[in-house]
């Protein structure tokens, strides 16, 4: 450390250090310490006046240390003296400080104001990312249709994941390639392939009838490229009631489409397979872009459906007794329909965006485009 020169007084040393000084040369000593702190001016200038003169190696320190050296009878009055002189010079040091402190705070205060009047440059405002304004939105509809949000842990039970809904032991979803295990493979657990498990939950937790809709992450060993992410995003819905039919399962997924797409959008089911619905079916969008006149027509072909007039869009079906069996409902008298889709390809239809890696590289101008809620 460097000390600013010629801002602390000389300091009078003791001519031999290991002779006690007479009291005289305790006073002169004294006498300077005092002067060299009043001398300060800053924080640097006072420290280097604490070093000199209350160090190990300043003359008074040293002469303490020396006091062991003088015959017993001498040792008292010696002390007194010196330990008086010590703590006075504290005392001026600790005074001295709290002056400089106040004085430097006071201008640094005064050098670091901002006047709160003065225009200031604008700053672009943040927006929601467009995958949660999507699943929030989403959600909205259905809590104005009297359903429920429910919820559940990305660390999921492979009995909840799989064997709950009726997977069977050997069933392709749940080998490796597919479904992201966790160490060791004996504790069963995984990351949730599918929000399917709050479902699961949702009938084990609630009292009958259940509606109820799961948004969520899941994650799956699928390749990072434009249309696939190893990380996305779900929506899933399940209503188990007296009496339901596959004909509130295509109203209830109507009412989502047209409050997502507008209006004129239309639906419809094709057949298809999966183990916790029968019967079960996929369902596609018509073209929000080109509403199927781009069928037929290379003149003026869409993008977006690839000219084929239709969006595969989610899967959904009755749920199959087995799954209600598994936890604990009467399928003589309950029955249900379930339905998922990805979010994050629903926002990619929406916006036109032409690859999903741009949703997850945190570019601040991609969710930019999408400020006050635009999807």
């Amino acid at each position: 450390m460097s000390f600013p020169e010629n801002t602390v007084p000389d300091v009078v040393m003791a001519p031999d250090t290991s002779v006690v000084p007479d009291a005289a040369t305790v006073q002169t000593l004294l006498d300077a310490a005092l002067q060299a702190i009043a001398a300060t001016n800053d924080s640097a200038t006072l420290a280097a006046a604490k070093y000199q003169h209350t160090g190990d190696k300043s003359p008074l320190a040293m002469a303490n240390g020396a006091i062991g050296n003088l015959p017993p009878d001498e040792r008292r009055a010696a002390g007194q003296l010196i330990g008086q002189a010590r703590s006075q010079i504290a005392a001026a040091f600790t005074e001295r400080a709290t002056q400089i402190t106040a004085v430097e705070l006071a201008a640094k205060l005064h050098a670091e104001t901002v006047d709160v009047t003065l225009p200031t440059p604008g700053h672009r405002p943040g927006a929601l990312h467009p995958i949660t304004q999507m699943l929030e939105r989403m959600a909205d509809i259905f809590v104005a249709m009297g359903w429920e949000v429910a919820e559940g842990p990305e660390l999921e039970a492979e009995w909840l994941n799989f064997d709950a809904l009726n997977f069977t032991p050997y069933h392709p979803a749940r080998f490796m390639s597919d479904t992201l295990f966790i160490d060791p493979l004996s504790s069963h657990k995984l990351l949730r392939t599918h929000t399917s498990p709050v479902q699961i939950r949702a009938l084990l937790e609630r009292e009958l009838p259940v509606y109820v809709v799961s948004p969520g992450k899941v994650f799956r060993a699928d390749e990072y490229d434009a249309t696939h992410l190893p990380v996305f995003h779900q929506l899933e819905g399940l209503a188990v009631d007296k009496g339901i039919t596959m004909a509130h399962l295509r109203g209830t997924l109507d009412q989502l489409a047209q409050a997502l797409f507008g209006a004129d959008i239309r639906t419809r089911m094709r057949p298809h397979y999966f183990p916790f619905t029968e019967p079960s079916g996929e369902v596609d969008l018509l073209c929000f872009v080109c509403h199927g006149e781009s069928v037929g027509n290379p003149e003026h072909p869409c993008r977006t459906c690839r000219s084929e007039g239709w969006i595969e869009w989610g899967g959904c079906g009755i749920v199959n007794p087995k799954v209600l069996a598994a936890c604990g409902i009467d399928t003589e008298q309950y029955s249900g329909f379930a339905f998922g889709m990805g979010v994050d390809r629903t926002v990619m239809f929406k916006a036109g965006a032409g690859d999903l890696r741009e949703f997850v590289e945190g570019d601040v101008r991609f969710d930019a485009q999408f400020a006050g809620g635009v999807l």
